[in-house]
């Protein structure tokens, strides 16, 4: 199995941490992992904005990967998100759509659509199977209760991203428990993690975070834990008081407490 890897633009700058765990776990069981230096963003932050933009953003890395006959593996799922819709748009035909092959014509790229986009999680459940990550699997952490937090760009909308059930997604609960960890069924368990919204309205950001991270207490997670950077910023940077701890622990990590 070989993919090219897509890390979009926060995992190398903030969180490289997912990065090299990423790559770890991907070496054990036999992924291979190609870097394109010339990807560049994946065009999220201009969906709302420009169109044209954002799709030409997009395009082009679906076509240098296309180029390199790999498929996509994304580890951000706003980024994985944005590649599907990319994808998805690019399927049609129209003025949009002209302009922007022309643009890629210009760049000396071509896309025809011949590649999938993947998502980490998706590479580890159906093309790694849980039987050879089973096997892979030294260590069991049967004493943690995680809440997984699935994101809502994997997940909506679903004829686009086909990821996941929408309603009733389990991928990353069996992923989970496959470690020997429990995954907790929470109430907030699909609801939004407030990121969208940080800089518009940075009270609902926060509330949204706050609920989110009082609900998987609530339910007795030791964890919460999330696949996405942006999540993991959101969720890492929410200060509340006692619940700071638990909002640090969303990337698989316990800090002792501290007062902080």
């Amino acid at each position: 199995m070989r993919y090219a890897l897509f890390l979009g633009c926060n995992i190398p700058a903030r969180v490289d941490q997912y990065d090299a765990s990423a790559r770890a776990v991907l070496r054990q069981v036999g992924v291979q992992l190609v870097d394109i230096r010339e990807f560049n963003c994946c065009g999220y932050p201009m969906r709302n904005v420009d169109q044209k933009a954002f799709l030409l953003s997009s395009a082009v890395n679906l076509a240098l990967a296309e180029k390199a006959g790999l498929d996509i593996l994304a580890l951000c799922k706003c980024c994985f998100g944005t590649l599907k819709e990319a994808e998805h748009i690019l399927e049609g035909e129209g003025t949009l759509q002209k302009e922007v092959h022309g643009l890629l014509a210009q760049r000396g790229l071509e896309y025809t659509g011949k590649i999938q986009i993947k998502h980490f999680l998706s590479v580890l459940y159906y093309d790694v199977g849980l039987d050879t990550l089973k096997s892979n699997i030294t260590r069991q952490y049967k004493d943690f209760k995680i809440a997984t937090h699935y994101g809502c760009h994997a997940l909506r909308p679903s004829k686009i991203t086909r990821f996941d059930d929408p309603v009733a997604p389990s991928i990353f609960d069996n992923l989970v428990e496959l470690t020997g960890a429990k995954s907790v069924d929470w109430i907030r368990k699909l609801e939004c993690c407030g990121a969208p919204v940080l800089g518009f309205n940075d009270d609902l950001s926060m509330n949204l975070t706050k609920k989110k991270i009082l609900s998987g207490k609530k339910a007795g997670a030791d964890y919460l834990c999330s696949a996405c950077p942006y999540c993991h910023l959101q969720f890492d940077s929410a200060g509340f008081g006692s619940l700071s701890a638990t909002a640090r622990a969303v990337h698989g990590y316990r800090r002792k407490s501290s007062g902080n």
